[in-house]
């Protein structure tokens, strides 16, 4: 099979498609310690709303069979855009209507479509890149370029805190944006870490690209104001020149793939173009379910109120678990956990590094991420941190956890003894 340049490279392997193949198989199997993926906990309270929600729909005259049987315009929902503006308009100030978002296929498919909107081979001949100013980053990021040596991505400053914790911050002393860099990216909370970019971060990074007339992009996928899952206090930025990236999958409906672009008129209008190239509509289910969820603002409640502190429950206690497994000999940090849904370990001088340690818990039915997926535009730093990491997920019932916990400490333990 002769294959394009596009077909080598989506075809080659990546630190997305590993974890999506282990997870899949993990689901299919049952008996796989599942500590590696992203998927969302099944919390009961929040799945009675979303069963309440199709028994709705099913009671509609109509209304399920326009559902599944007609195809949305190529930005989605009009009715579901319409109720989001008004809500995001309502809720913060945003000064934004209808056309200022576009939906997606999932929030990976609205970062494939604008990273290469704004980076790669420009019409003058030049080449741009993605900046991620604080690294790690995202794992689905790495391979979303259509092009090699795709983004540039800088170290961050590490702050050593008390009870076996660090934090990352960006290290503006050293970030330098050049005319190479066609748009900055960054998640808030942050994925794989659960760090939280300070306010203060985000203003100065949306400074940086106004003065560079790029745009900023935040990934927004675990933050406010669904699903919310945040434990700290921070405030949502929007503007003309950032665009700020939702999803409905952390929210519980990671399966309905519906992805949400917030951006200034032109760029979601080019969000739908390619839309219309790439699927002709996105899926317009996730968009149906939860379109009165939106209208009333619930969506917002729910989040506030049942998915942000269950999962922080759930951090601290997970957090604990480490700290009472793993020895005090052990070179051993967790990341602050301030959002999103994993644990960041941190294991210095990590003897053959996490990938081994990933074969290892492979081996004993427990899955984890490696750290080194997690360095996009690093790739040839040879930063010794980037394979001393791994990242754990606490979504999975408590006692999955507790016992994918214990394996970690005793193959760490056995590693550094």
């Amino acid at each position: 099979m002769k294959l394009s340049k596009f077909g080598q490279k989506f075809t080659r392997g990546a630190g997305i498609t590993q974890l999506m193949d282990d997870l899949g198989a993990a689901m299919a199997g049952g008996d796989m310690l599942m500590l590696g993926g992203g998927n969302p906990a099944h919390i009961p309270e929040v799945q009675k709303i979303f069963r309440e929600r199709m028994e709705s729909i099913l009671a509609e005259s109509g209304a399920f069979e326009s559902m599944i049987g007609n195809y949305d315009g190529s930005r989605g929902n009009a009715a579901f855009v319409d109720a989001l503006a008004e809500m995001l308009r309502e809720s913060f100030g945003w000064d934004i209507g209808p056309e200022n978002i576009a939906l997606t296929n999932g929030s990976q498919s609205a970062f494939f479509s604008l990273f290469n909107l704004f980076a790669g081979e420009m019409p003058d001949g030049s080449k741009k890149k993605i900046l991620f100013p604080l690294t790690p980053e995202y794992i689905g990021y790495a391979d979303a370029g259509l092009s090699d040596d795709f983004f540039a991505a800088k170290r961050p400053s590490i702050e050593l805190l008390g009870d076996r914790l660090f934090k990352y911050h960006v290290n503006f002393q050293t970030l330098e944006i050049g005319d190479e860099i066609g748009a900055i990216c960054v998640s808030r909370p942050t994925n794989p870490t659960g760090n939280m970019l300070t306010d203060d971060e985000l203003r100065h990074l949306d400074m940086l690209a106004r003065e560079r007339d790029i745009p900023l992009i935040i990934d927004n996928a675990y933050g406010t104001p669904f699903p919310n899952i945040i434990y700290t206090e921070a405030q949502p930025l929007w503007n003309e020149n950032t665009v700020v990236c939702m999803s409905l999958s952390k929210f519980g409906l990671p399966n309905l793939r519906t992805g949400i672009v917030v951006a200034r008129k032109e760029i979601a209008a080019a969000i739908g173009d390619i839309n219309g190239i790439m699927c002709l509509a996105p899926g317009g289910l996730g968009a149906r379910f939860a379109m009165d969820l939106v209208r009333s603002k619930e969506i917002m409640r729910v989040s506030r109120d049942l998915i942000g502190p269950f999962y922080q429950r759930k951090a601290q206690q997970v957090l604990e678990w480490f700290c009472e497994e793993i020895p005090e000999s052990v070179p051993f940090r967790i990341h602050k956990p301030e959002g999103a849904i994993f644990l960041w370990l941190w294991f210095e001088g990590l003897p053959g590094g996490s990938a081994a340690l990933y074969e290892r818990l492979k081996a004993r039915n427990t899955l984890v991420i490696p750290g080194h997926h997690f360095f996009p535009g690093l790739e040839n730093d040879d930063w010794a941190h980037k394979n001393e990491c791994i990242r754990v997920t606490y979504a999975q019932d408590d006692a999955v956890v507790r016992q994918g916990v214990q394996v970690i400490a005793e193959e760490v333990g056995r590693l550094y003894g």
